[in-house]
């Protein structure tokens, strides 16, 4: 029998969580009766987390040269992953391992392909919420994933879900949105959220930004991953069509009133408008060609792995 689940935690910096974490998931994945794996991806820590979680049992470890983010750490993960559903989760302590065993009952009762937790009593502070909140609204507004709480880490998926998906940037936020785009049944179940009792929180203004523009790609990729040129071309051709109107008013003011276009902004406006709508237009077609070599050939991995260690 092959193995039925993966459990992927990437860990960084959290000495004082892992080993609990670990005890915790072994106990809920034993109550599943099946065979299964756990992988914590080092993220590059800088304090004793390699050390505490080489000494963990059974677990399998992919340790990065430095640290890359747990988008990469992720990818990482769920490509050594070998079992038929995956488990992703916080290395943190918050995601509550005895989850997994609903969240699997519920992708396998419902027919689904990726099954998400909702923090509904989240245990962070209100800076937090409040900018989680903002970004859920925005996240409505341009992907409408389905997804309550796209931000929590505790979800299971389908092995094949990620035969085609490479993660990047902050990507691991949106990875709900990514499947839908390409067809996949998503769901999402209540779960708990525990206090963080040791460590610091990962989350900055900086990855926020971050997060927001990936959202921004993921919109992109939604639309016109397929033809970007829809979207350049049509911003070049209403750019040249203004142009041409902003030529036509600077003409019919010069034939008819005499006024010397020197003093107006039209000529510019026609001239500017006329050129950027064309560069536009070219930028569509090149960015149409480099989408069609994309969708044929392998991309490069964002990350690099020092060395994989496997405590059966």
């Amino acid at each position: 029998m092959g193995i039925y689940l993966s459990a992927v935690v990437p860990v960084f910096n959290e000495e004082g969580a892992v080993k609990d974490l670990h005890e915790k998931i072994v106990s809920a994945l034993k109550k599943i009766n099946k065979p299964f794996e756990i992988i914590f991806i080092n993220d590059g820590s800088s304090d004793n987390t390699l050390k505490v979680i080489k000494s963990l049992r059974p677990l399998k470890i992919i340790n990065f040269r430095k640290n890359f983010g747990q988008t990469a750490a992720m990818d990482a993960g769920i490509k050594l992953a070998q079992g038929k559903y995956i488990v992703a989760m916080d290395g943190d302590g918050q995601n509550d391992p005895a989850d997994i065993p609903k969240l699997i009952k519920k992708l396998e009762a419902d027919g689904l392909d990726v099954v998400s937790g909702w923090r509904k009593n989240r245990k962070d502070s209100f800076f937090k919420k409040f900018f989680s909140r903002c970004a859920a609204s925005l996240r409505k507004i341009l992907i409408n994933d389905g997804i309550h709480d796209s931000g929590c880490s505790l979800k299971v998926y389908k092995k094949e879900c990620f035969e085609c998906v490479d993660l990047y940037g902050e990507m691991h936020r949106f990875i709900p949105a990514i499947l839908k785009i390409k067809g996949f049944k998503i769901g999402e179940i209540e779960v708990n959220h525990n206090q963080r009792t040791t460590g610091k929180t990962k989350y900055n203004w900086k990855r926020g930004i971050k997060g927001i523009l990936d959202m921004f790609a993921v919109w992109f990729w939604k639309k016109y991953s397929n033809r970007p040129l829809h979207f350049f071309g049509a911003l070049g051709i209403i750019l040249m069509l203004l142009s041409f109107v902003f030529g036509f008013w600077a003409v019919y003011k010069k034939i008819f009133f005499n006024i010397d276009l020197s003093d107006t902004s039209l000529t510019i406006l026609s001239m500017g408008g006329f050129f950027m709508g064309v560069l536009f237009f070219i930028f569509g077609l090149l960015a149409d060609i480099l989408s069609k070599i994309y969708f044929a050939s392998a991309r490069d991995k964002s990350y690099h792995i020092k060395e994989i260690i496997d405590n059966d």
